[in-house]
């Protein structure tokens, strides 16, 4: 493996582990992540995969696919938990691109199919208008929401 595809190893490792200090030590000090909620930089970014790491104690992850040179990498990781108060049963594939720098990365960039997402965690309001920018926004919001109150209580990432 490239050294890029180990340090992309190591970072889905410590996420399967839970070790978000593990995954924030993969992440370049101007790291930029985005996803379908977020979009995320510097120590926001290592804050969100705290919060979720806390969060997920039902989480099982897998990661798989991992391709990554100096010029940048790619990954698919795989997520199953319980979503909400109901726990409703969600199994989520994301595929990652990454960029590198310094031996750390740089950008990482998470998609998976939210309206997929949305029927599993949002149950019946997600099959009616998971494919709508309404609801993706609504979900975004409450994340984000979510993440500044987590910062909040966190001074470390401030």
């Amino acid at each position: 493996m490239t050294p890029e595809a180990t340090l992309i190893d190591r970072f889905y490792s410590a996420f399967a582990a839970r070790d978000h200090a593990g995954m924030a030590a993969c992440y370049h000090p101007e790291v930029h992540f985005r996803d379908e909620v977020f979009d995320l930089h510097g120590p926001e970014a290592s804050a969100m995969w705290h919060m979720l790491c806390e969060r997920g104690t039902d989480l099982r992850l897998t990661h798989e696919t991992i391709r990554a040179d100096a010029q940048g990498g790619s990954a698919r990781w795989i997520a199953r938990y319980g979503f909400g108060p109901k726990k409703r049963p969600v199994h989520n594939i994301i595929d990652a691109a990454f960029t590198f720098e310094d031996g750390l990365i740089k950008t990482h960039h998470d998609r998976f199919d939210f309206w997929r997402w949305s029927r599993q965690a949002l149950g019946p309001v997600g099959l009616l208008l998971g494919w709508s920018g309404w609801l993706r926004a609504k979900a975004a919001a409450q994340a984000n929401r979510a993440l500044a109150k987590f910062i909040e209580q966190h001074p470390e990432y401030q």
